[in-house]
């Protein structure tokens, strides 16, 4: 008879976003699992407003109505925000993976330097282009 293993998740979905010695590479792993789910929200809510359509003129009028309030305009701003950040870190974890600017291995002596140390310069520029990125598109979503 096969026994069950029962593994102590003291922490829970608070184990998802507490760093521990990771550092920042963790919490941007946290919102990039966010950012995710939010893009796929997104894609179930455009398909069925976009199903307005099948119903008439009057009924897509009536939708785009209530989508054109200052509520929604923000939220069309976080949703292109929640875009860029999961695009740019989504293009940091490929280069990552691909071994490239995490510079050369070297011999391992103890106490071992963990590799998300190596990343740190790549995850620092990635993170600038974000932020530039996203003050753009806010002076154009906002002032223009």
């Amino acid at each position: 008879m096969s026994t069950v293993r029962r593994y102590n998740n003291r922490l829970g979905i608070r184990g998802w976003i507490y760093a521990g010695n990771y550092g920042l590479e963790r919490y941007l792993y946290f919102l990039h699992r966010i950012s995710g789910l939010g893009l796929i929200f997104y894609l179930l809510l455009h398909i069925g407003v976009t199903s307005a359509r099948i119903y008439g003129g009057a009924a897509w009028e009536q939708t785009m109505s209530l989508l054109s309030g200052p509520a929604f305009k923000l939220g069309e701003y976080v949703l292109m925000a929640g875009a860029i950040f999961h695009a740019a870190n989504g293009l940091r974890l490929i280069i990552t993976e691909l071994g490239m600017c995490i510079g050369t291995p070297g011999r391992q002596e103890y106490p071992y330097v963990s590799s998300v140390r190596k990343q740190r310069r790549l995850m620092i520029v990635v993170m600038i282009i974000i932020a530039v990125l996203l003050l753009i598109s806010g002076v154009d979503f906002f002032i223009l």
